[in-house]
This record gives C-alpha cells, sequence and structure tokens, in this order.
C-alpha cells in the first residue's frame, strides 16, 4: 500500500451506476481516490467519463450506488459537494463582454467570498496561472489556452478540496497543453489538491498522474499506476531485439539462437539501392524475437528502445482505438 492509500479516500464510487433507457452508461464502478492524489480517468470518447462526473457532482442521479465526495454523499447533499468541489468542464463559459479578474470576482461573489477578499484572490490565482498581464482584458479575446488557464483560475477561488478537470487540454497546441500540465501538477503537490483529470490522451495524463483508471463502455477495466496497468493488461515484459550485423554468418546465428529465453531467431537480408547483393550478405539483419518489446542496435552502436503494447483484451478491443492509448515510448 503506498503512502497515498493509506489516507482515507476523498472520493469514494460505490457500484455507482447510471442507465439511460435500455443503454448503460456507467455500469457498477467502484474507485477509490485519495488525497493530494491526482488521479485520471482514461477512455476514449461516450466511454461514461463525464456522465460519471456529473454523478460526482449531483448533477445527475444513479440508477444505483452511491458516489462519496468529501464525506458527503452527491446525490443527497448537492449543494455541499458543490462547495468543496471545483469543476472545469471542457468548454468554459465567460461573460466575454467582461474582464478575466470582472469574470473571477463574480464567481468568487457567488460562492459568498467578501468583495475585498474576491478581488483580492482573483488577482493571486491570475497570476498563478500566468495571465496578470491581460487581467483586464475581455475574455471575448481570449485564445483557447487561454480560457482553460482562466478556468484553472476559475474552479480554484473558492478554495476547493478538490477539482474535476474534464477533457481541460482539449484543442490546446503542444506547447500549452505541457504548460497547464505542468500547473496542475504544481498546485497539486504545492497545496494537497486532490485531482480527477478526464482524458483519452494516455502520453498526457501519465505526465502528472499519480494513478490512473482505464473506462471502457461505461467499465472500469484497470486501475493502478502504469508499470502496475502493464502488468495487468500485458504480464511480464517480453523484448524483440534487432541487430544490424556485418557480414552475416552461420555461427553468429547458431550462437544468436542458443541465448537464453529466445523464442525465435530469424534473419532478413537487405540492399543497398543500386547495389548488387554480395556474397557475404553484407547488412543482413538478424532478428530475436521473444514478444512485444523492441530493442533495436543501428549502426554506430546507438542502443533505442520502442515499448508497443500487445493486442489487448476483449474488454480492450470494444474501443477499437484504445489500443494506442497502451503505447509508450522511451528512449534508453
Amino acid at each position: 500500500m503506498t503512502t497515498i492509500e493509506a489516507a482515507e479516500p476523498v472520493i469514494q464510487l460505490k457500484n455507482l451506476s447510471k442507465t439511460y433507457g435500455d443503454f448503460t452508461a456507467v455500469d457498477r464502478l467502484n474507485l477509490n481516490i485519495y488525497p493530494g492524489e491526482i488521479y485520471g480517468l482514461l477512455g476514449p470518447n461516450g466511454a461514461g467519463k463525464t456522465t460519471t462526473i456529473l454523478m460526482m457532482l449531483g448533477l445527475t442521479e444513479p440508477a444505483s450506488g452511491e458516489a462519496l465526495v468529501c464525506g458527503l454523499d452527491a446525490t443527497r447533499n448537492p449543494m455541499q459537494v458543490k462547495r468543496k468541489v471545483g469543476y472545469m468542464p471542457d468548454d468554459v463559459g465567460f461573460y466575454e463582454d467582461r474582464s478575466a479578474l470582472d469574470n473571477l470576482v463574480y464567481t468568487a461573489r457567488l460562492n459568498r467570498i467578501p468583495e475585498a477578499e474576491a478581488r483580492s484572490r482573483a488577482l493571486l490565482l491570475l497570476e498563478r496561472v500566468g495571465l496578470a498581464e491581460v487581467a483586464h482584458k475581455r475574455t471575448g479575446t481570449f485564445s483557447r489556452g487561454m480560457r482553460q488557464r482562466l478556468g484553472l483560475a476559475d474552479v480554484l477561488i473558492k478554495n476547493p478540496q478538490v477539482i474535476i478537470l474534464d477533457e481541460p487540454t482539449l484543442g490546446i497546441d503542444p506547447e500549452g497543453v505541457r504548460e497547464l500540465l505542468a500547473l496542475i501538477r504544481d498546485l497539486s503537490r504545492n497545496e494537497g489538491i486532490t485531482v480527477l483529470l478526464s482524458s483519452h490522451h494516455l502520453h498526457q495524463v501519465q505526465q502528472i498522474c499519480d494513478r490512473v483508471g482505464l473506462f471502457v463502455q461505461g467499465r472500469l477495466i484497470a486501475s493502478g499506476d502504469i508499470d502496475t496497468l502493464s502488468r495487468q493488461l500485458d504480464g511480464a515484459p517480453t523484448y524483440r531485439i534487432e541487430l544490424d550485423v556485418l557480414p552475416w554468418n552461420e555461427s553468429l546465428e547458431t550462437a544468436l539462437r542458443g541465448v537464453d529465453g529466445n523464442g525465435r531467431a530469424a534473419h532478413t537480408r537487405r540492399r543497398s539501392l543500386g547495389q548488387q547483393q554480395p556474397e557475404r550478405r553484407a547488412g543482413d539483419r538478424c532478428r530475436l524475437r521473444n514478444g512485444g518489446h523492441d530493442r533495436r542496435a543501428d549502426e554506430g552502436c546507438h542502443l533505442r528502445r520502442r515499448i508497443p503494447v500487445r493486442r489487448a483484451p476483449s474488454s480492450l478491443r470494444a474501443g477499437r482505438h484504445l489500443s494506442s492509448l497502451f503505447r509508450r515510448r522511451r528512449v534508453a
């Protein structure tokens, strides 16, 4: 058990289900999220992530089960939950004819924060999210990335215990994504805020999340850190090694076939364009195959490691493009 998991969960979902007629949007979801944790809810569009979030906020009632947030039943006490939770949807709405500062002060006043405190807190948050220089600029002129930054300040204006971010990086350029993710991570680490981040981009989620849950067709099929998920879905790691050998000979092939754990050894001939193939078969490539991971030694002894994932289980294949979610690349 990790240090985070030793604490009492700040979010508890118990057999949570939501149906619309014959369609099951969320199917018996069980999930614990702990104080100070950044948890990524990962899955394709239509998997049920937003529906789950709406039940956690008391904005829609579950068909069965319960959602406890900060010790409160979200269905029975939605207003109390909203006072403790900040929520940023995928498309944040602001009064576009008003300035960024005006919008934040307005949100603070709605949360019964005195005007003087509301203004000072808004200015502090604008500085923190990098919008101090445009504090008096109308939000209608803001880019998508600037609006997301302002949205983050908006959910923090009431000092929430938990913030829920639904696809926060959607439509932002790569540099903006990097800066926003770094900002979210710093807020959680420095202020102990619990973060639930919903996304369909694994490469973004894994940068900042302590744990990730894979959500497909309303079901949480796996949960844990990236290494734990790899073991759950694929078992022990396997490797494929490719060597560029010059020249190739049969004794080398015999030696390679004798390497412990080698499932299969094979070689293929390569020919340079416009050249005849030499008798010594120069440039032949030997491949040691032992599963899904690749390790290649190219000319110049540069070693490169690539880690894809083998065919996902049937529960994952239901979301056809989810296979790309589990593909990582590392440079060794």
